[in-house]
């Protein structure tokens, strides 16, 4: 009986598989013992369950709090990285330790402890890890790496590399046990620092979660800046404002919606549309002026949607048809990407007073050889990884407006080329459809599965998918059923409600995400705004395969070969 009682109480438990007590155990003492002379603690604190934590306005990067807390011991760290230069990490210990532990990224040139997407790991039971990469900025500014190859070393991967492994250290000493698996979850600069992580150090994580990963600086932001070039001047024929930028979005969705068989405003299939801009024309009849495109501003969109080539050489992709109402970001001010900007200004010229009116394309070839702060993850033979058991989860947003979403897809078939042949025993990629840049949507897309920043985007204090916290729709669950069960992602279900942002709107669609080159195929009769009226599989098409963006030229939907799939009801 008493045996009985034991299982009883350990089911329960709900696979939560060691607890502390956290008076004793949260203070300093516990950690100075295991770490180096180069480590300081800087602060240890006990979190009671419900409370927040942070450290405001002083973390520029992130000053929203998470709330809500589970009772945990949140610890800050300072690390000498070199003679100059110093970075910190923060680390949440739960005290209901699943006995796994997560390192979760940053966003752009963003220097600050990311406290608010730490706080769904730890609420998930994980012992919870992020570094501010070395210094304090937003996203948006990187004067910091002026005169300092020291620090954009730490922003490009040293950082995070010794948060990695002195976290492990700290978790060991605080619950007198060593984590049994180690996870990574990252979006954009946080996808790139996984990549970076997983390519350099094949044992740091067991598994990554990487989304709308900017894997290539010096290539990426050069192609952002020459591209806000393409729009400028301001007063030129060629010129496209912001609104106008806006109001072609609906014209690419009217383009553009029907051709995955479903007209339900996403665009799913982006690289079947070839968008027709002359159905715009200012030169037409009873056409609005604010937005209708001269032949000049057809031309600079043409641009935009184009792979850019360098002396004859792919550099990056283009923007999908689909991101227009996101890509004011970068075209459409009268300035270039502050992206593009501050790279080439801090990282490349180091020169405060480089103008961006002098940018050309041989700075990017100057920009990629220099490789400031050891940035790119362009390693692409990832057997290290994958030998030692090692899972790879990729996703990326189709509507896009910042970082564009061919930059994924190519850097897959990249994988698959160095090794061989599609590599989905240990590396799928989801594409998202409707989904803009990390989170959110523009056109009522399924967006929310549980990626890095989403909690966020919806409220200080969510952590999940509202409602729908099981590893169909949470990636990191889903994650962890891949690298501990031997259960394969073959799909993932994303959420929207009726206001996006807004989990207490009411539920609006879900869908199943499909790995590359799977898509959701509607299975012709069911409420397409719910999961089980659609099935992953393979769409007819004819490949047209240039070697790098390998995009389909036609397709044919079979609607009545789709298959439906109970088992993703909700």
């Amino acid at each position: 009986m008493i045996k009985s009682l034991c299982v009883t109480v350990s089911l329960l438990a709900v696979g939560i598989q060691a607890a502390v007590d956290i008076q004793k155990a949260c203070q300093k003492s516990t950690f100075e013992s295991v770490l180096d002379d180069k480590s300081t603690i800087e602060r240890v604190d006990v979190v009671n369950k419900g409370d927040e934590y942070g450290e405001g306005k002083s973390n520029v990067a992130y000053p929203r709090h998470p709330t809500d807390l589970p009772e945990l011991c949140a610890v800050t760290v300072k690390v000498e990285s070199s003679a100059t230069t110093s970075y910190r990490f923060g680390l949440f210990l739960p005290t209901e330790w699943n006995s796994k532990r997560l390192t979760v990224g940053n966003g752009g040139f963003a220097g600050g402890i990311n406290w608010l997407d730490m706080a769904p790991g730890a609420k998930h039971g994980f012992a919870t890890a992020s570094t501010d990469t070395g210094h304090s900025s937003n996203a948006t500014d990187a004067s910091w790496a002026l005169n300092d190859e020291e620090s954009r070393i730490d922003w490009g991967w040293r950082a995070l590399h010794g948060t990695v492994g002195r976290s492990k250290e700290l978790v060991e000493a605080y619950y007198s046990d060593a984590p049994g698996f180690s996870y990574y979850s990252g979006c954009s600069t946080g996808g790139r620092q996984g990549l970076r992580e997983l390519q350099g150090f094949p044992d740091s994580f067991d598994g990554a979660i990487i989304g709308a990963a900017a894997w290539n600086p010096p290539q990426l932001n050069s192609y952002l800046l020459q591209l806000g070039l393409s729009n400028l001047p301001a007063d030129d024929p060629k010129h496209i404002d912001i609104d106008k930028v806006k109001a072609i979005a609906g014209e690419v969705v009217k383009q553009c919606d029907g051709l995955d068989g479903v007209e339900d405003g996403i665009i799913s299939s982006p690289e079947l549309c070839d968008v027709d801009l002359e159905a715009i024309s200012c030169d037409k009849d009873g056409v609005d002026p604010a937005k209708c495109l001269t032949e000049p501003q057809m031309d600079t969109v043409r641009k935009a949607y184009e792979d850019f080539y360098v002396d004859g050489k792919f550099s990056w992709s283009g923007f999908n048809p689909g991101s227009e109402a996101q890509l004011p970001l970068v075209l459409g001010a009268d300035i270039p990407s502050g992206y593009g900007i501050q790279f080439q200004t801090y990282f490349v010229h180091n020169d405060p007073k480089w103008s961006w009116r002098d940018f050309n394309n041989g700075m990017i070839t100057t920009a990629v050889a220099k490789n400031p702060g050891k940035t790119r993850a362009d390693r692409y033979n990832l057997a290290d990884f994958k030998s030692r058991g090692g899972k790879i989860i990729m996703y990326h947003g189709t509507a896009d407006g910042l970082v564009p979403t061919r930059g994924s897809e190519v850097y897959y078939n990249r994988v698959s080329d160095a090794m061989g042949g599609p590599p989905t025993d240990f590396f799928r990629y989801f594409p998202v459809p409707g989904m803009q840049h990390c989170w959110t949507t523009a056109v009522d897309a399924p967006w929310h599965f549980g990626a890095p920043f989403q909690a966020g985007a919806i409220g200080n204090d969510t952590w999940s998918v509202p409602g729908f916290n099981d590893a169909k729709h949470d990636v990191l669950l889903a994650l962890v059923d891949w690298v501990e069960e031997g259960k394969p992602v073959d799909s993932l279900i994303a959420t929207t409600w009726k206001v996006a942002n807004d989990s207490d709107s009411g539920l609006l669609r879900q869908r199943p995400l499909c790995p590359h080159p799977e898509k959701a195929i509607y299975d012709g009769k069911g409420d397409v705004n719910k999961a089980e009226s659609w099935a992953c599989g393979i769409v007819n098409a004819e490949e047209e395969d240039d070697g790098v963006s390998r995009r389909p030229a036609a397709v044919i939907v079979s609607l009545c070969a789709a298959i439906a799939i109970s088992f993703l009801a909700f």
